[in-house]
């Protein structure tokens, strides 16, 4: 059954009213989710001469998806 606009926004006001009657210390626990990002976390650290450096090492080693790339 497919839900309507409707009922996908109730679910939603829904889920939230659930997740504020967490107490604090359980909404923290829950509320950050800790992912592995290919090539960005395989170093302990980077340096870079220039913003420009950074910015031809993002394009050439770093997925797409990241989100590092140039704006158009």
């Amino acid at each position: 059954m497919k839900q309507t606009d409707q009922q996908a926004d109730e679910a939603f006001r829904e889920q939230c009213r659930r997740q504020l009657a967490r107490p604090l210390a359980l909404r923290i626990k829950y509320g950050f989710n800790r992912v592995h990002k290919p090539v960005l976390d395989d170093a302990p650290w980077r340096s870079f001469d220039s913003l420009a450096a950074y910015r031809k090492w993002c394009e050439e080693n770093l997925p797409e998806y990241l989100g590092f790339r140039r704006a158009a």
